[in-house]
């Protein structure tokens, strides 16, 4: 990344900015020196032993707006530690993947003393937010000039800064060079190709390629679908009994698809690294807060926050309130219905092309309405879920993602499964289907990309107008390029992005044997995705940091159980149709009977299928075999004291219990065998 803004007051001006920090306006002077010499100070002083500027220097403030902003970089030495610091896995020089540390870092493929690409730039900036982060209160009891903001020894001094609003955010700056080479060979071509995920994964981090590549993976998987259920559409329409082998063949394709995903994703993240990546003791998530005491765990003095009170907060407040959204929601799918009747008793009265129009328009304003219910839930969500004060970011994370999918599932399928188990009307279910599917795929289109897009290209002439007003003599390239990027979106991550592929495989597998075009649809709609999502992410939303991930996570469960509930209703779709029927004319029961043991037997095929097909391939399991043989042996050359110092972070104590206990031990067994030996 080239720097063109002068730096004076620093005495490494030359570094290359990598993150943005920036503080509020009226922040004082000594909290600004405070904060500076902790980032910069020594590892063995408390501090982060980064880089760190402000953007502007003196004469620049005077003729540019005066903003505090402040730009974080790394000298390469402190980045090749951090690497060893966090885990990061490389390639060594034998093809193996091995966690980096400095001492080997010439064992390590494509590792040199004067290159400066072994790290990528995700990885750089991931680096630097874990430094900042780690930055801990020490035997400060407050944070400089702010006496309302308390500090105690340990507390993340970057978390209590944003939560008392001193510093107002911290974001990765984007690389305009790479970028540009990353948007020719991602999505400015429109042309047929798998996407670059390596780049992706380079600039962007473990976490976005996963999904894109999880978004490439799902629209290819679709294409038999769609190929199989045109012809069906086209030539037995209104033949539900053909659909036997169309359903079947769906129930075989979704767990097919979802464990061939889990080996491809396997072998994809063992060559990034992230599959054997060791994960270190989760950090209490920002946002949680309690009486101060000491972790048992980790020994460590930070917020303590009794269960029992998350729990009445969850079943006493939480659970209540999502039950009276969902019935809120079925309500609101009643009104639906009733329009429905509406607008079909008009089209009937009158049978014009005008009505025969209006049959749609109640299903399309449903569709719209459950759009805006999803999001405004999606809001109440994340704020019970804050207020339930989770200790860890990986338990918020489930229990927003369990809220928010109950609500979705039952908004986005509770009209359909009304229509067909309860209305048994086949024809509104499809259209019904068809409207939802559509309009949610071109909401979501315009809501996502192409209003923020639109949005950021005139903030961004304005931004441009602004700086060329300036003197002619000032070159303010960088300073261009933080201010634009600081106004921009903030990514929230992959939650939405997911959800939206969840309930698209909802619509395409739970009733797939009445309306077999949602594959093609769906194809149709992913093509776009890929480029709309890619161009959010490159021009729309701010650089967002790269996280380390080795799956998709709680979102493969998801779409497991999707599959399975997907079995049931093509089953008994099916069970119902007019041409099944009337082979059991007399007796209703044989009906019910043969569609169970047909939906049980299906069930197990499934499982089998997905007990079958292992989870990762077969080389990816030799080779984790093998490091992990490899650790094992390192192990058994240490001397046994020294694991016992690497392991536990109080290792005399704990060596000292276990004498005692031992000590103990051996006298009950001496007191034992003396009461033996007088009986005798």
């Amino acid at each position: 990344m080239k720097v063109t803004l002068p730096a004076l007051d620093t005495c490494e001006s030359s570094f290359t900015p990598l993150v943005v920090l920036e503080l509020a306006q009226d922040v004082k002077e000594e909290t600004k020196e405070w904060l500076k010499n902790r980032i910069v100070s020594k590892k063995e002083d408390g501090g982060a032993q980064l880089l760190f500027r402000p953007l502007l220097n003196k004469y620049e403030k005077e003729t540019l707006e005066n903003q505090n902003l402040y730009l974080v970089g790394a000298s390469k030495i402190t980045l090749l530690l951090g690497a060893e610091a966090i885990g990061l896995v490389k390639e060594c020089n034998d093809n193996t993947m091995r966690a980096f540390t400095y001492g080997t870092r010439h064992n390590f493929k494509d590792f040199d003393d004067d290159n400066n690409d072994f790290l990528t730039m995700a990885e750089c900036q991931f680096i630097i937010k874990h430094e900042l982060e780690n930055l801990r209160a020490r035997e400060e009891k407050m944070i400089p000039g702010y006496p309302q903001a308390k500090l105690y020894p340990g507390k993340s001094l970057l978390r209590r800064l944003l939560t008392s609003g001193i510093v107002i955010q911290v974001f990765p700056l984007h690389d305009n060079e790479a970028l540009k080479k990353l948007e020719d060979s991602w999505y400015t071509r429109f042309t047929f190709k798998y996407q670059p995920l390596d780049r992706i994964r380079g600039y962007f981090g473990d976490t976005i390629a996963l999904y894109f590549g999880f978004l490439e993976y799902f629209t290819v998987a679709l294409i038999p679908m769609a190929v199989i259920g045109l012809p069906y559409y086209l030539f037995v329409w209104e033949d539900y009994d053909k659909y036997v082998i169309f359903a079947s063949f769906n129930l075989i394709w979704s767990t097919v698809i979802l464990e061939v995903w889990k080996r491809g994703c396997a072998s994809m993240t063992y060559r990034w690294g992230t599959l054997v990546m060791k994960r270190q003791f989760e950090e209490p998530r920002p946002g949680f807060h309690g009486v101060l005491g000491i972790n048992p765990v980790t020994g460590r003095e930070e917020p303590l926050y009794p269960s029992y009170k998350r729990q009445l907060r969850i079943y006493l407040v939480s659970l209540p309130f999502v039950c009276l959204c969902l019935y809120f929601s079925l309500y609101v799918m009643m009104i639906y219905f009733d329009m429905e009747a509406w607008a079909l008793s008009l089209h009937e009265s009158s049978g014009s092309e005008w009505t025969s129009v209006l049959l749609y328009v109640p299903s399309i304003i449903y569709a719209i309405v459950i759009e805006i219910m999803n999001r405004l839930y999606r809001y109440a969500a994340e704020f019970l879920t804050s207020w339930e004060n989770h200790r860890l970011e990986s338990a918020y994370q489930n229990h927003l993602i369990l809220k928010v999918l109950v609500f979705n599932f039952l908004n986005c399928f509770a009209s359909l499964f009304y229509i067909a188990f309860v209305l048994r009307d086949m024809k509104l279910l499809r259209q019904s289907l068809a409207t939802l599917l559509i309009t949610s795929q071109i909401l979501n289109q315009i809501m996502e990309s192409l209003l923020p897009y639109w949005l950021q290209k005139k903030h961004h002439v304005q931004v441009k107008r602004k700086v060329q007003a300036l003197k002619a003599d000032i070159d303010a390239t960088l300073y261009e390029q933080v201010v634009l990027e600081k106004e921009m979106g903030t990514y929230l991550g992959t939650f939405d992005d997911y959800l939206e592929l969840f309930l698209q495989f909802g619509y395409v597998s739970l009733f797939s044997c009445v309306y077999p075009l949602a594959a093609a649809f769906a194809v149709l709609n992913n093509f776009t995705e890929v480029n709309s999502d890619a161009l959010k992410m490159c021009r729309v939303l701010k650089r967002p940091f790269s996280e380390p991930s080795a799956n998709i996570g709680v979102w493969q469960l998801a779409f497991e159980t999707m599959s399975v509930i997907s079995v049931v209703t093509n089953c008994a779709l099916i069970g119902m149709s007019p041409q099944v029927n009337a082979l059991f004319p007399e007796s209703k029961l044989d009906l019910i009977l043969i569609v169970v043991a047909v939906e049980h037997a299906l069930l197990a095929l499934k499982f089998i299928l997905a007990f079958a097909i292992p989870d990762k391939p077969r080389h990816i399991q030799m080779k984790l075999a093998r490091l992990e043989f490899e650790s094992l042996e390192a192990l058994k050359r240490q001397p046994s004291e020294n694991i016992i110092e690497e392991k536990a972070p109080f290792a005399k104590e704990a060596k000292r219990e276990n004498q005692m206990k031992l000590m103990a031990q051996n006298l009950k067994e001496d007191s034992r065998e003396g009461n033996k030996e007088q009986e005798a």
